[in-house]
């Protein structure tokens, strides 16, 4: 007879794997081969199982940024080298490959500058380095693009972000089974697995992903476009607008719908005034730095602040930062 610990062990565990299977049928929804996944306790968890996996003593990893300081708290300590490079700069990327290069990795929409990732050419590089592709995917999930369609090995999330709707923690990477295998028997090892009440709220929060991201997709196109024409602004970031660097490359790799392809449902807004001031200033808006929400959340991050589009109404909202922008003005 099995004993009350090993059944609640085992009831753990399938929870997290429902969540995790979910995730990996979404990302290898057109995937050439079959999709595995493993869920962590978070996306921090998930990124360092990734990397204390395929990593090593005299290995190197060209990234965009430290990863959470991982690579350069804590790998660095054991010998593992990092170049951190501008991603979307590909000949800074060729120049950063080094022989002992391991995992190139980069993210589908960067937060917070919303850079877009040509993961088709970083697929290219990493396969000539013999290099495994990492991509993060977070900010754009599998409703906005699926990495593994376009070369990536692996793509990781932080499930606590858009997945799970923002209120909730967790972790998941997806990709080729062996590579998950790996992952699987770390987790095992190290620790960081999934709650199982935390991987029931996630299967909840992917019953109503494509809704809510379309919907918030739909309202960062409608707002990002309003608020770019507003005096008080200096620039806004979203891949929606036609000026934006990685606008052509999103509209090749994101998906698209009745409303139009889906850019994200981040934008990022530069004031010409205090950017602490104007998060200060708004009603709808909360002041979260998590994304995902089903309300809009703001956060200032140096110059400027990044809103998280919820499910408002589009007009609200434009309305809202329209009177806090007015305000810096006066």
């Amino acid at each position: 007879m099995r004993r009350a610990g090993e059944n609640t062990r085992a009831v753990a565990a399938a929870r997290a794997d429902d969540f995790a299977a979910a995730v990996a049928s979404l990302e290898g929804a057109a995937a050439p081969e079959d999709v595995a996944g493993q869920a962590f306790a978070s996306g921090r968890a998930a990124f360092a199982a990734v990397t204390t996996t395929f990593l090593r003593g005299g290995t190197h990893v060209v990234a965009p940024a430290p990863g959470a300081g991982v690579l350069a708290n804590v790998l660095a300590r054991f010998g593992v080298s990092a170049d951190f490079v501008d991603v979307t700069d590909l000949t800074r990327v060729r120049q950063a490959i080094k022989p002992t290069t391991k995992i190139l990795y980069a993210e589908t929409l960067a937060d917070p500058s919303t850079s877009v990732a040509d993961i088709r050419s970083l697929y290219r590089i990493a396969r000539q380095a013999g290099a495994l592709l990492v991509v993060d995917s977070t900010l754009a999930t599998p409703v906005v693009c699926r990495p593994l369609e376009h070369g990536a090995d692996l793509v990781l999330h932080a499930a606590e972000a858009l997945l799970g709707g923002g209120d909730c923690a967790g972790g998941v990477v997806t990709g080729r089974p062996d590579l998950i295998g790996r992952l699987r028997r770390v987790c095992g090892d190290l620790g960081g697995s999934l709650s199982p009440a935390e991987a029931a709220r996630l299967c909840l929060g992917l019953g109503t992903l494509p809704l809510r991201v379309r919907r918030m997709c739909s309202t960062a196109m409608v707002f990002a476009a309003a608020i770019a024409k507003h005096p008080q602004v200096r620039h806004v970031g979203y891949p929606g607008l036609p000026g934006h660097p990685g606008h052509q490359l999103a509209r090749r790799l994101f998906d698209s719908g009745p409303e139009g392809t889906r850019f994200g449902t981040c934008v990022t807004v530069t004031p010409a005034g205090d950017a602490g001031v104007l998060v200060k200033g708004l009603r709808l808006a909360e002041p979260n730095p998590a994304p995902g929400g089903p309300r809009t959340r703001a956060v200032p991050l140096g110059d400027s602040v990044r809103f998280s589009l919820g499910l408002e109404d589009a007009e609200d909202l434009i309305a809202d930062v329209t009177r806090a922008l007015d305000s810096l003005s006066v």
